[in-house]
């Protein structure tokens, strides 16, 4: 089977960025980990494709961002994060959203996500403060709602095609995008290509489904790539960080919950796994993490 990829460099004499993105295993994996009907799969699937070549122009090692869509559709918000390694997640509200085919016999996004609400960026580029944009929603098709994104939060007009097929036994056939992006003094010869080349993929998923992205590339721009990198489904979540985060809760809150509930629980809408921890979970987790401060007290004693 093909391989997940974003290929990325500079075209029309180096005056255009371009980025073909092959999502078609991303998608697939979000799929299964959510069980995800058709919609709700074009919907997150978008959005994830959009993510991923967002986090590919990440300038440091640490850099993440996530994105976030709160319309009034009936997927309800979506959520993606990812690093600049592609390591992507995400979830929508409502994974078994449905709702009839649009106008064009399509999967009704648009619908899915709604036409009133706001797409809100959060880049941390491992600087002390992370930028976060904000704007509305202009369609809810994903695409031309990341390109008034960028083009007013950014100030960076940006060419977008992301598309999803999903095929009857409810597998993503397809899924990946294309972005092109003017670099700055990029001549109006160049702007107006890169704005006729866009129009050539209103169908893109159908393009993933039958060819690569290196096939896509050549073909449509005929120029060598610069470099790939491969996105993949990876959620950041362990048992281990999420005892991390109840210790630092305290034995106190920690012991109210066990009264009231028996037991803790805590859900990664990410990865969709949840982690329970019984009372005598906490007790061994709060005496491991003492041996642990009280190993690192006795290591600062000897170094002084």
């Amino acid at each position: 089977m093909k391989q997940d990829v974003i290929l990325r460099g500079l075209i029309y004499n180096g005056e255009v960025s371009l980025a073909v993105a092959d999502t078609t295993r991303l998608v697939n994996e979000a799929i299964r980990i959510h069980g995800l009907s058709p919609l709700s799969a074009a919907a997150l699937g978008r959005t994830l494709t959009a993510a991923a070549y967002m986090c590919s122009s990440l300038k440091e090692e640490r850099g993440a961002l996530s994105v976030t869509i709160k319309g009034d559709g009936v997927g309800g918000s979506i959520c993606v994060s990812g690093d600049k390694q592609l390591h992507m997640r995400g979830y929508i509200d409502d994974p078994h959203a449905d709702l009839p085919p649009n106008a064009q016999g399509k999967l009704d996004v648009g619908g899915c996500v709604g036409h009133t609400g706001t797409l809100t960026v959060v880049r941390d580029d491992g600087e002390a403060v992370p930028f976060v944009g904000t704007t509305e929603l202009v369609s809810g098709e994903i695409g031309e709602d990341l390109a008034a994104y960028f083009a007013y939060s950014e100030q960076r007009p940006t060419a977008v095609a992301v598309g999803v097929k999903i095929g009857t036994d409810g597998k993503c056939l397809g899924a990946g995008g294309v972005f092109l992006q003017p670099m700055p003094g990029a001549s109006e010869a160049s702007i107006a290509r890169a704005e006729q080349a866009i129009a050539s993929f209103s169908a893109v998923s159908s393009l993933m489904e039958e060819h690569t992205a290196e096939e896509v590339w050549h073909t449509y721009f005929g120029e060598e790539v610069f470099y790939a990198q491969t996105p993949v489904y990876k959620c950041n979540c362990s048992r281990d960080y999420i005892e991390g985060l109840l210790a630092a809760m305290g034995e106190e809150e920690l012991a109210s919950i066990l009264r009231e509930q028996g037991r803790i629980s805590v859900h990664c809408h990410y990865c969709n796994t949840d982690y329970v921890f019984t009372e005598e979970d906490v007790r061994r987790m709060l005496a491991a993490r003492s041996e642990e401060r009280n190993g690192a007290e006795d290591d600062i004693l000897r170094s002084e």
